[in-house]
C-alpha cells in the first residue's frame, strides 16, 4: 500500500493534469471563436458579394 505522501503526490499530478488539459480546451474554443468571427469590416464572409433583390435573368 502506498503511503499518504505518496497518494497525495499522486493526487496532486492527476489534478494539474487535468487543470493543463481545461485550459488546452480552453485555448482552443477561443482559436475557433477567433477564426469564425466576421471580417473586420463587418461583411459576412458567407454573404459578401450577393446583391438583395430581384436578380438579373439568365439568358442560355
Amino acid at each position: 500500500m502506498a503511503t499518504p505522501t505518496a497518494l497525495k503526490r499522486q493526487k496532486e499530478r492527476e489534478r494539474q493534469e487535468r487543470q493543463r488539459d481545461k485550459e488546452e480546451k480552453r485555448k482552443q474554443r477561443r482559436l475557433e471563436k477567433s477564426l469564425n468571427q466576421p471580417l473586420a469590416d463587418g461583411e459576412d464572409p458567407d454573404i459578401a458579394g450577393i446583391v438583395p433583390g430581384p436578380q438579373p435573368v439568365e439568358e442560355t
